[in-house]
């Protein structure tokens, strides 16, 4: 299985460790600092030994990463990881503020469903089964996530249960949710952010999460 290390310090960007499985263009390391796509939140961009990886899977608890062909890495043979840490930080404080607007729309909206949600570089998107226009509720939305996010409110990252990996983060005194994403240290990383009002479908409702 391999060893985890962006939950353990999502600020790392470089590593030194060893490939543990190559099956073709996919290769398995015995440590990473990349994260593949999962819960809605987008993968890492990087390079193993200098190469671009193409994709990051993550199956069950173990995550393969698709290099170029003519990569050549060898069981046993020591490479260097580096992450893309400007994408690495956009998605953390986009994923963190998408989390933020989840659990205040939970609060205003009490057995209201998600059905979907995604967390990219330029934007996040949480999509809801709703009859209701969201349009009157979004300023005060904005306003008590940004208001939450300035309070420089620490954010804890743990396992819940270390054997199956999953983990929650927890603000004393707001949440505690199950999410196995990267997290910062604190909600003032999050920076201001910006919320609109999309209609998806019918009976559907949209919020879209941007910085700034």
């Amino acid at each position: 299985m391999t060893n985890k290390l962006f939950w353990e310090d999502p600020y790392q960007t470089h590593l030194t460790t060893t490939v543990s499985e190559v099956a073709g263009d996919l290769v398995m390391l015995e440590s990473t600092i990349f994260f593949a796509q999962s819960g809605g939140q987008e993968s890492d961009a990087g390079t193993i030994a200098g190469l671009p990886v193409l994709a990051a899977s993550k199956e069950g608890l173990e995550i393969s990463y698709q290099l170029p062909l003519h990569h050549r890495l060898r069981v046993g043979q020591l490479v260097e990881v580096e992450i893309d840490w400007l994408r690495r930080e956009l998605l953390m404080r986009l994923h963190f503020a998408a989390e933020i607007v989840l659990e205040l729309v939970y609060r205003k909206f009490p057995g209201i469903e998600k059905i979907g949600a995604h967390i990219g570089s330029e934007k996040a998107r949480i999509d809801f089964v709703a009859e209701e226009n969201f349009n009157t509720h979004i300023p005060e939305l904005e306003s008590d996530a940004n208001e939450l996010i300035q309070r420089d409110l620490t954010i804890i990252s743990e396992f819940s249960d270390e054997g199956s990996e999953r983990r929650y983060w927890q603000i004393e005194g707001f949440s505690k949710v199950p999410c196995g994403g990267t997290h910062m240290r604190s909600t003032a990383e999050v920076g201001e952010i910006r919320l609109n009002r999309r209609n998806p479908g019918k009976g559907k409702e949209r919020i879209e999460v941007r910085l700034g």
